[in-house]
Order: C-alpha cells, then sequence, then structure tokens
C-alpha cells in the first residue's frame, strides 16, 4: 500500500545551505533504498515536506524525522493512500520558499499550513514545485 504523508516542522537553527544539504543527502541515499519519494520546501524557518512510498518505510522515516533535533513543532498535516507517486522521479527534490523570492509571497498569500486541508497544501506544493526549480541533492 502507497501512501502521501504531509507534515510541517520549524528549524530549531539557521536554515543554512549547509544544514539542508546534508539533510538532502542523507534522504537521497536512504530515500532511493527504501523506494522514497518527494519533495522537501524549505525557507523563512520551516520545512513543508511530502513523502510517499510504501507505507511501512513511509512511517519508519517519519519517526526518524520526529526524533530528528534540526526540528521542532513537527506536525502531521495530512496523510493519504495513493495509487500513484506524485513525485516518482525524485528520491528528496528541493523548493526553496525563500524569504526574498516575490514568487513564493504571491503563491502563499496569508497561507496557513497548519489550518488547511490536505487538499490545499499539494495544490501550494504543486503551485511552488510549478514556479520554482527543484533541485536533486548535492553530490558527496
Amino acid at each position: 500500500m502507497l501512501i502521501r504523508l504531509i507534515y510541517l516542522s520549524k528549524s530549531v537553527g539557521p536554515q543554512t545551505a549547509t544544514v539542508t544539504d546534508s539533510i538532502l543527502r542523507k534522504a537521497h541515499a536512504s530515500n532511493s533504498e527504501d523506494d522514497i519519494t518527494g519533495v522537501l520546501c524549505e525557507g523563512q524557518g520551516m520545512y513543508l515536506q511530502v513523502l510517499e512510498g510504501e507505507r511501512g518505510a513511509v512511517t519508519r522515516l517519519y519517526a526518524r524525522i520526529f526524533a530528528d533535533p534540526r526540528h521542532t513543532g513537527l506536525e502531521l498535516l495530512h496523510c493519504e493512500s495513493i495509487t500513484e507517486r506524485r513525485y516518482r522521479d525524485w528520491s528528496m527534490a528541493r523548493v526553496s520558499l525563500s524569504d526574498v523570492d516575490p514568487q513564493t509571497k504571491i503563491v502563499w498569500p496569508e497561507f496557513d499550513p497548519y489550518s488547511a486541508s490536505g487538499e490545499l497544501i499539494m495544490a501550494r506544493i504543486d503551485e511552488l514545485v510549478a514556479r520554482g526549480s527543484p533541485v536533486q541533492p548535492p553530490s558527496s
């Protein structure tokens, strides 16, 4: 059974390229092995992530993310059974939510992911992916 899970968390420290690259390197290696796909939206002190894969593998990964000291306030926003992956080509792509990116402010005006439905959150992520430039993690 495939599932899609969306969570939001806050960064404990500064969101630097070094921290994000470290997260993405590890995600790329383990997600490829566990057949998990998804996208990480990061910036403005937040991480918004979509994970897709076999239910047990995604559940185990979410437990590891929950225990990761680089996050706080982790909240599961949406979880659903799926028949097909939305991000099948990405072990983990990244979309930056830069404070200075005017597209982010246009796409997310007054958007509160804590109170939005899973469908609305997915639509917003799709807009970010379409407007941004998802990138694979840097090579080691």
